[in-house]
């Protein structure tokens, strides 16, 4: 499924959602209308429709029943949250968790340059030099971007934040491995990370927000999964 089809099933499974948990038309243990009237009824192809219905079937959303058909579960992965077990066992959607880090990073950036002590701002930039070094030596950055970014995260001194930390570090990581067929990446990468690291240095906390904004920008346009 190329990325156009993956955006139409992933916006067919939100409106069945949307149905379920916003508009209440469908509770637990109904019954979906067939798949000629709901793709009719969402504007989708009968084959978008099943990806989306097998997006949410993987989130416990929905279950199909052989020879009876799509059913709302009795207690879905939408009804509750999340724990950290669950959330680490969640396949990674690179385009999802790097909107996750636009959501939260800059603002932790933000706090991170207000809030940081004097040696919290020194380790963040002993990282942020290591991986300059590392990209320049064409070496493997993997440990030095998710140190970097784990420093700002401490710094930020926001407990909840840190929670998240183990969701970030998979699009960390997808993205440094990505990022190896794409040189603007890794050359976007340094110089935002620089332009991060003199806000934090100089304790511009407005500054650093935009820094980490622009990186994440940066990185999700050359990707080709920039905001829809």
């Amino acid at each position: 499924m190329n990325q156009k089809d993956n955006s139409l099933a992933q916006k067919a499974a939100g409106e069945i959602l949307s149905l379920i948990t916003v508009e209440k038309e469908f509770r637990p243990g109904d019954k979906l209308p067939n798949e000629i009237e709901l793709a009719a009824r969402l504007g989708v192809s009968r084959a978008t429709l099943r990806e989306g219905i097998r997006l949410l079937t993987s989130r416990n959303v929905l279950e199909v029943r052989r020879g009876l058909g799509t059913f709302v579960a009795q207690r879905g992965s939408h009804e509750r949250p999340l724990d950290r077990r669950e959330l680490l066992r969640t396949p990674v959607d690179l385009r999802s968790v790097y909107e996750l880090r636009l959501m939260v990073e800059p603002q932790t950036a933000y706090y991170a340059a207000r809030r940081g002590t004097e040696s919290e701002i020194e380790r963040i930039l002993f990282y942020g030099e290591r991986e300059e070094r590392e990209i320049a030596a064409g070496e493997d950055r993997t440990e030095s971007e998710r140190a970097f970014h784990k420093s700002i995260a401490l710094a930020a001194h926001n407990e909840f934040v840190q929670r998240l930390l183990p969701v970030i570090y998979e699009a960390i990581d997808s993205g440094v491995r990505l990022s190896e067929s794409y040189a603007g990446v890794v050359e976007d990468t340094r110089a935002d990370h620089h332009m991060l690291m003199e806000a934090l240095r100089a304790r511009d906390a407005l500054a650093a927000r935009a820094a980490m904004e622009l990186h994440i920008l940066h990185a999700m346009r050359g990707f080709g999964i920039a905001e829809a």
